[in-house]
């Protein structure tokens, strides 16, 4: 009598290669591949990785822009039992040592672009083997060959078990120290399990890069529903569009700021007529926002969700609700539990967690107590049980012996008519520990003083909460992939400058 099946990610692609063989899988501009292709190239690859001694448990770095090729080597690797660790390609060579002596990895692969750095950190890290991808003349074993000429046959790894790490996703936040985070085959197939009633498959177009753990979430939903995932080289209304309209997209996830891109090209100018779903989330999402997408994508569906690295997806505002709730990410999301700490910290509980952070135990113990993983951020629930994230507990400004949510400042300073954005942070201050201060992109053509910004919040907010210095800029520092202000490093720049 068989046993159950384990939550494998190598079952979903051989499952889906024998079931829905010729239809596309992923895409990348005018290329493609067929979930056909994807498994066996992925089988081929694992074993040209298994003959350099590659196995179960080992970590893998992979140092690559986004390219179709990256696939192949995902897929060979989750049916190896081996770790996939992406490394951001954006990284300069002192960063990429920095993160590989976290991770001790026994291979490192890279594209035709990272070879001779990846080959420089590879020997000053002392890492035992190299590989590239598509092209010649790279480190360390050809993949790119062995996808093409390798032994396709099926390829498995009986001592893996599902509670066995996945993936580790390498992530800073605001600090700037890199995490290692790491994720069982399990939660990964969990976090991206669509239910047995899907009536369509998924079609998404992705805007993150393929070293961002949204990325591989995304595709690994589309192809639990048999579906593709189309990914593009830049996040720009161009091309995203572009994708949605060559794929004849169902789905569209993107962060707020790149919804704010594509709102300002001309209506009709892309045929996203197929769109049904239209997400959003990870940073705050004005309500302005939300109305114009529902005029932009009439006949749509709009979600918000909130979640992390380490949490997966914890809230889920449905469409019923986005215009009913405005600045709330919604209840808890399937199978998992919210709560509040007594300082109103947001904590979360499932099946969708990490296993914590590679090599870190300190830093594990933190996040994770009691089965619940300590996001951070700061939250308030009303009364239907609705998530509204207010800041996070390293943000919070402690001036003079009170507290201040530097988002709460920050929506009534973008109201003003010469600020077209603000990030609002503590600077250290001798007499108040931390003064409030508002860095300000300002309007076009305007000059912000600190005065009228004063004057502004004067019956908005309270007088320990209004900004008392005022610093113009004309960038704010973000993180690569999702855009997130860096409010460590901006306050790092404040002082730097005086």
């Amino acid at each position: 009598m068989l046993g159950p099946m384990a939550m494998l990610i190598g079952e979903i692609f051989r499952r889906n290669a024998g079931v829905v063989p010729d239809v596309v899988a992923a895409s990348l501009g005018g290329d493609a591949l067929t979930h056909a292709e994807l498994d066996l190239r992925g089988n081929r690859i694992a074993r040209a990785l298994r003959e350099q001694g590659i196995g179960h448990g080992d970590r893998v770095v992979s140092w690559a822009d986004t390219r179709l090729e990256v696939l192949p080597l995902f897929v060979a690797l989750a049916k190896l039992g081996a770790v996939f660790a992406p490394l951001d390609a954006r990284l300069g060579i002192d960063e990429a040592k920095q993160i590989l002596r976290l991770a001790r990895p026994r291979m490192l692969i890279a594209d035709p672009a990272h070879g001779e750095a990846a080959q420089e950190v590879a020997t000053t890290a002392g890492i035992p083997a190299t590989a590239h991808l598509a092209g010649e003349g790279g480190p360390g074993t050809d993949l790119d060959r062995a996808a093409r000429e390798g032994d396709g046959g099926p390829i498995s790894c009986p001592e893996l078990r599902e509670t066995d790490p996945h993936v580790l996703f390498f992530t800073s936040g605001s600090t700037g120290l890199p995490k290692g985070v790491v994720l069982s085959h399990r939660a990964n197939y969990l976090r991206s399990f669509q239910g047995v009633f899907r009536d369509l498959p998924e079609r998404t177009v992705c805007m993150f890069p393929l070293f961002h753990m949204a990325a591989f979430t995304l595709g690994l939903c589309a192809w639990q529903t048999r579906g593709e995932i189309a990914f593009v080289h830049a996040a720009s209304a161009e091309e995203v569009l572009a994708a949605v309209q060559r794929r004849r997209a169902n789905r569209l996830y993107c962060i707020p700021a790149v919804w704010a891109r594509i709102l300002e090209t001309e209506p009709g100018r892309f045929d996203t007529s197929s769109l049904r779903e239209i997400d959003t989330g990870t940073s705050a999402t004005p309500i302005e926002l939300i109305r114009a997408l529902k005029t932009r994508f009439p006949g749509s569906v709009t979600r918000i969700y909130y979640g992390s690295t380490e949490a997966g997806s914890g809230t889920t505002l449905p469409d019923a609700d986005v215009l009913r709730k405005p600045g709330s990410v919604g209840p808890p999301s399937p199978g998992v539990d919210l709560s509040l700490s007594d300082s109103g910290e947001i904590r979360l509980r499932s099946d969708y967690l990490m296993d914590g952070y590679f090599d870190d135990p300190e830093a594990t113990a933190s996040a994770l107590r009691d089965g619940w993983f300590h996001t951070g951020d700061l939250g308030a629930l009303d009364e239907d049980g609705c998530l509204y994230v207010v800041g996070r507990m390293k943000e919070l400004i402690r001036s003079g012996g009170e507290s201040v949510a530097p988002t709460e400042v920050e929506a009534v300073l973008a109201e003003h008519p010469t600020v077209s954005a603000v990030a609002v942070v503590g600077v250290p201050d001798p007499r108040w520990g931390e003064v409030v201060c508002a860095v300000v992109i300002p309007a076009p053509g305007t000059a912000p003083t600190l005065e009228a910004l004063q004057v502004h919040c004067e019956t908005r907010l309270a007088g320990f909460k209004k900004p008392r210095r005022l610093e113009c800029v004309e960038a704010f520092p973000r993180t690569a992939a999702t855009g997130q202000v860096q409010r460590t490093l901006l306050v790092e720049q404040i002082l730097s400058t005086g």
